[in-house]
């Protein structure tokens, strides 16, 4: 949660009360919180563990791999998982798919829950809004850093996974899903794309923990209210019953960002993921504003 001391109105634009900020002025705030945030020990803290776990991940394949064993086990374990020996870059599309269900979106809702009830919580959310940057200001640059901070967190578990299987694998031509072979390059710029769309995929989560943030003053409560939601979606997501729901899960198509590596890639399950994501994103960050706009934050 963001500490910086409260700055008064007339010091941050002299005799300009009631003004409208500048634009200087907003990319100001926006840097400020997204440094806050990533110096945070908590988000550290967070990053350490998504880049540890592409460092488990090859490890333990290596160790397991070592006497001529099979790192898959008949198919088991996260998807690309028997194809690493062969090929260092599948170590990335392991990770994320190891990451994705719940690391990733664990780090995304503590953040993004903290965003404003850590705030409140803190005594410092009245003393932001001293500012000339009015509650929809100020709600969009807490959703930009929560946005940008799902993107450092993907690029923190995929360069992580590329070094770790550059180190203990080989690297070079890989094949797809499809069975085709492609250059080590284009490999590399698919493991890119998939990335991104591993970031874009957490958009819905990072919109839902948000809108939970407005709803309490303890950033604590909205951390482990968003978390919880995630996981409670998750498990309803994997019962068979409850399959005329499922495809509206904001986790429901995480994982269909392994189409990317078929030859044609194919796109369905990729569209239908990033127009969900569009969904939640506009359903919480409407409720999230509907809230943060008529929120009573006098004490």
């Amino acid at each position: 949660m963001s500490r910086a001391e409260p700055v008064p109105l007339s010091e941050t634009v002299p005799g300009s009360a009631g003004r409208r900020p500048s634009p200087l002025w907003t990319f100001g705030l926006l840097r400020s919180e997204l440094v806050t945030t990533v110096r945070r020990w908590r988000t550290l803290a967070l990053l350490a563990v998504l880049a540890a776990v592409p460092v488990l991940v090859g490890i333990a394949v290596k160790i397991e791999t070592r006497g001529g064993g099979d790192a898959g086990h008949g198919g088991q374990g996260p998807a690309f998982i028997s194809q690493i020996t062969n090929n260092g870059l599948f170590l990335v599309f392991t990770a994320l798919a190891a990451t994705l269900p719940f690391f990733l979106p664990m780090a995304v809702g503590v953040v993004a829950g903290d965003a404003i009830a850590g705030e409140a919580g803190s005594g410092t959310l009245r003393y932001l809004l001293v500012a000339p940057a009015g509650r929809t200001r100020l709600l969009l640059t807490k959703y930009t850093t929560v946005l940008a901070f799902c993107l450092l967190a993907t690029l923190v578990v995929t360069v992580s996974a590329l070094i770790v299987g550059a180190l203990l694998f080989p690297l070079g031509d890989l094949t797809t899903i499809s069975g085709t072979r492609i250059s080590f390059g284009e490999g590399l710029g698919r493991a890119l794309l998939i990335a991104l769309v591993v970031a874009a995929s957490l958009v819905g989560v990072a919109a839902l923990g948000l809108f939970v943030s407005t709803l309490t003053g303890s950033g604590i409560a909205a951390m482990a209210t968003t978390v919880g939601l995630v996981i409670t979606v998750q498990i309803l997501d994997q019962i068979p019953q409850l399959h005329a729901l499922q495809p509206y899960f904001f986790s429901h198509y995480w994982l269909s960002f392994a189409d990317l590596m078929r030859d044609p890639v194919y796109w369905d399950d990729l569209t239908k993921n990033l127009g969900l994501q569009a969904l939640y994103a506009a359903v919480f960050g409407s409720a999230a504003w509907a809230r943060f706009t008529a929120k009573d934050i006098s004490a």
